[in-house]
């Protein structure tokens, strides 16, 4: 289980301090696909941040499993089983795709291992095993490859910020599979943030956040009225970019 409390986060800039994060408390239960979503600019990634310890929070804490996890680091957090796939994927010069996939799954992965998980997220596998994360790689592509290396994690807690950014609708479809797949599979938490109505579709249950704060926690029917009011009329993307 993974509690957040009373989790608040304030920026500095030109114009004085700018809370990001007010007061969010949730209780979000194992073996449940959680999505979160609303306006842009609501404070969504900077949430999940804070879950995976990119970001430390102002005030709050946050909660695994009985164990305070508020001061840890990314990678001590990630020793704990939270993953967190970002919106826009680092490069890693000199490390092979390979490498990366044995990296976290933890372990030297076989060839057959590796090129299993590119194929999951569409990627053929013999023209990216041996390839370097570096520039000649497009968003897209590593995108997937991170998205590959989070299914080998198969972590207790499993955060994706927007991973439908960057991919076809066809790979996306696949994607929508595999995240149902990894669920069944690791019995574990997902967090995805995402605006993609096929997405909001599997969830168990969505969390609507905007202006920074927790505006609603249930079910597609109970949440997706109050996403309608906050925006004034706007409707959920029906295809992927």
């Amino acid at each position: 289980m993974l509690e957040l409390k009373n989790i608040s986060y304030t920026v500095e800039d030109n114009d004085g301090s700018k809370e990001i994060l007010k007061n969010i408390s949730l209780t979000l239960q194992d073996d449940k696909f959680y999505v979160v979503t609303g306006p842009n600019g609501g404070g969504k990634s900077t949430l999940a941040k804070v879950i995976a310890g990119i970001i430390t929070p102002t005030e709050g804490s946050i909660i695994l499993d009985g164990r305070d996890i508020t001061g840890l680091s990314v990678s001590e957090r990630a020793k704990s089983g939270i993953s967190f796939a970002f919106q826009q994927p680092v490069r890693f010069k000199g490390i092979t795709v390979k490498d990366l996939i044995s990296l976290a799954a933890g372990n030297n992965v076989s060839l057959d291992e590796a090129c299993e998980y590119l194929s999951r997220v569409g990627l053929c596998a013999r023209d990216y095993i041996d390839r370097e994360i570096n520039a000649s790689l497009s968003g897209g592509e590593l995108k997937r490859i991170e998205i590959a290396m989070t299914l080998a994690r198969k972590t207790k807690v499993t955060l994706f910020d927007e991973p439908e950014a960057g991919i076809d609708l066809w790979s996306f479809n696949n994607l929508i599979k595999e995240f149902e797949k990894l669920h069944d599979d690791i019995h574990g938490m997902i967090l995805i943030i995402s605006h993609q109505e096929r997405i909001i579709n599997i969830a168990d249950e969505l969390i609507l956040i905007a202006d920074g704060e927790l505006k609603g926690k249930g079910t597609r029917e109970e949440i997706l009225p109050e996403y309608d009011c906050l925006t004034m009329g706007c409707r959920f993307t029906a295809e992927a970019k």
